[in-house]
């Protein structure tokens, strides 16, 4: 096994981690500090001219994805790793119309596993949440900023990034660039020995590729610190002799089984994704992105995507925008490709996503607080009573998408636990319990 420098015990931490982690069953419960305790601003991270040296989060260290540096990490992405900018162009921007109720914060909903209620603004504090913005019929209805984030800040979107790489994909697929039945060794010959050159390009999207790779990061053995080796944008160790780079990378993972067979939340394949998205319009994810959706619904800031060292972006989670940008994704989603009376993209594309993926493929991975869910592009599908689905990331990072209440929430956070098993027994009710107020509204 190649060495593994400081880098690897970082640089995936803005991966989606498996949501099958094992993490304890409350933060206060293992003496975690509270959201407005371990607040950056109130414990003093990189502040003062310059910042005292216990008060320093930089690099080369590898320790600023740990609670409580996080809650500043998360808003300063791009002073820690090399990226690439998603401009939204020299238009101005299109503003959101206000319709603010403050009624929100007093919405009570009964946590999943717990028989005591809690009120929509407990829960803000409670999921450590750094931004919050909802949408009802394409106006604000609420918004708030905590922690490391301003209004004018951005944010680490971790694996809702998927979301936008599959989304990218669906609207390639619509347009009729890219075919989703096709093999990826078709498209990327160089995987054609690999584990992903006989799956097909939907097999990617959904992830239901057979792969023989673990994302166990408990096992110091496991396939994500080699991976997360040689995606370092930092320089290797002089005895570094492991792939440099996603795409080299890629090419080393082998077969495992059958593809299409089960549902498995790995990393890679949205970077199998992105490399077949690149190679399919020979642009980079950052400009695609940019041109399909960025400069095209308004966007008030450009955003911008962590790279590895030979500047290949991250499409399973280096993405940093700002919260109203990710409101304008959201009310995209739920107009169907239309936003400010433009449509960016055909209907065709939403309509694909919300069908949703194979139930049983999903099922076998035991993700207990999403019965009954699928994965679809990259999006998570829960197939409830409202049929909402989402982008979902680690660390608290939503994209929520109700399209029976006519809502969309965005939510950035810096938990003190990776997983969202962790969250969704508060968030995924308190989602709902706000739609359904939003509902009762004439």
């Amino acid at each position: 096994m190649p060495t593994i420098a400081n880098s690897i015990k970082s640089i995936f931490f803005i991966a989606a981690i498996s949501f099958a982690l094992c993490q304890p069953a409350s933060a206060r419960e293992s003496g975690v500090l509270s959201a407005e305790e371990s607040d950056p601003r109130t414990l003093g991270w990189m502040q003062g001219f310059p910042p005292p040296a216990d008060k320093l989060i930089m690099q080369p260290q590898s320790n600023y994805f740990s609670f409580p540096r996080i809650r500043w990490t998360v808003c300063h992405m791009r002073e820690l790793f090399p990226t690439q900018q998603v401009s939204r162009g020299l238009g101005a921007p299109t503003p959101f119309a206000y319709a603010i109720d403050n009624k929100i914060d007093s919405v009570t909903f009964t946590p999943l596993g717990d028989n005591q209620t809690m009120t929509w603004a407990e829960s803000l504090s409670t999921n450590y949440t750094d931004g919050m913005l909802i949408l009802h019929r394409g106006k604000i209805v609420y918004e708030t900023y905590s922690g490391c984030l301003q209004e004018t800040g951005k944010h680490a979107s971790m694996s809702m990034t998927k979301s936008l790489t599959g989304l990218l994909a669906e609207i390639l697929v619509a347009e009729g660039q890219l075919d989703d039945n096709a093999r990826v060794s078709a498209i990327i010959p160089e995987l054609g020995n690999s584990g992903f050159g006989s799956a097909t390009v939907r097999q990617v999207m959904d992830m239901t590729t057979a792969l023989n790779y673990s994302e166990n990061y408990s096992d110091p053995k496991a396939d994500i610190w080699i991976y997360s080796a040689a995606a370092s944008p930092l320089p290797k160790a002089k005895d570094y002799q492991g792939p440099d780079g996603y795409f080299e990378y890629l090419q080393t993972v082998k077969k495992k089984g059958r593809h299409g067979k089960a549902f498995g939340y790995r990393t890679i394949n949205s970077d199998a994704l992105g490399w077949i998205i690149s190679r399919t319009t020979g642009k980079e994810m950052t400009d695609l992105l940019a041109e399909k959706i960025w400069m095209k619904m308004g966007a008030e800031q450009d955003a911008y995507l962590t790279v590895d060292g030979k500047g290949v972006p991250f499409a399973g989670g280096g993405l940093s925008a700002g919260l109203r940008d990710l409101g304008r994704i959201g009310q995209l989603m739920l107009n169907g490709g239309v936003l400010n009376g433009q449509r960016l993209f055909p209907e065709s594309v939403v309509a694909n996503i919300q069908q949703g993926g194979d139930k049983q493929a999903f099922a076998k991975a035991g993700y207990e607080t999403l019965p009954g869910g699928s994965y679809r592009s990259m999006w998570w599908l829960l197939h409830n009573q409202h049929q909402a689905y989402a982008a979902r990331g680690v660390y608290g990072q939503t994209i929520y998408v109700d399209p029976t209440a006519e809502m969309v929430i965005v939510r950035f956070a810096s938990l003190p636990v990776a997983t969202n098993s962790y969250n969704d027994p508060t968030s995924l009710p308190a989602y709902q319990a706000v739609a359904e107020y939003l509902m009762t509204k004439p």
